[in-house]
């Protein structure tokens, strides 16, 4: 991952670097809250698609080449999963393309947590619905926020909370109306 670098050390060329990151990050916040907001899946997923590419350039713009690669990598899972969904070649394929982008932009042990997003987000997308898909995609959200807190993105940060807690709360709201149907049908 890039080197985490404090504020005072940014008086030099690599202030521009920094600042550019945290504003496409904020720019990815945006995308993922406008996504969220929306109630057609098409459109969900077309919007999340530009806001992984948000991901990747911030994540570039920060060193971090696993995550970059990672997230560069999502445009084509989500595409992929939403046509192919359970389909064990194209998610093998997905997971094969995942580590070996991690392979050989691997900066040091930090890099597991990206790696591990992509793979925990691969066979959710591919393999799982409902509760087991959103549970293993906070997993996988987990794993983006301790990337993004190590890279110092703040609306990055900000965006995977959000997902993530977004993520919960359905989860919640889920289980609550299956109880609720439990209930009805035990009930005379």
């Amino acid at each position: 991952m890039g080197v985490r670098r404090s504020h005072g050390d940014m008086m030099t060329g690599d202030a521009l670097q920094y600042y550019a990151g945290q504003s496409v990050a904020l720019l990815a916040l945006a995308l993922c809250v406008a996504a969220f907001a929306n109630k057609q899946d098409d459109r969900l997923l077309l919007i999340l698609i530009f806001g992984n590419v948000a991901f990747a350039v911030q994540f570039a713009l920060f060193e971090a080449w696993v995550a970059a690669g990672i997230s560069a990598l999502i445009v084509l899972r989500i595409i992929l999963a939403r046509k192919m969904e359970g389909n064990w070649i194209a998610m093998l394929a997905m997971l094969l393309a995942t580590i070996l982008i991690a392979g050989v932009s691997w900066q040091g042990i930090q890099d597991v947590f990206p790696l591990a997003a992509g793979v925990f987000g691969t066979v959710a997308m591919f393999m799982l619905r409902g509760i087991p898909m959103r549970a293993v995609l906070a997993l996988a959200a987990a794993c983006w926020i301790v990337t993004n807190a190590m890279v110092g993105s703040i609306g990055a940060l900000a965006a995977e909370a959000m997902m993530l807690a977004t993520n919960l709360w359905t989860i919640s709201r889920i289980l609550k109306e299956r109880r609720g149907e439990a209930d009805r049908i035990a009930s005379p």
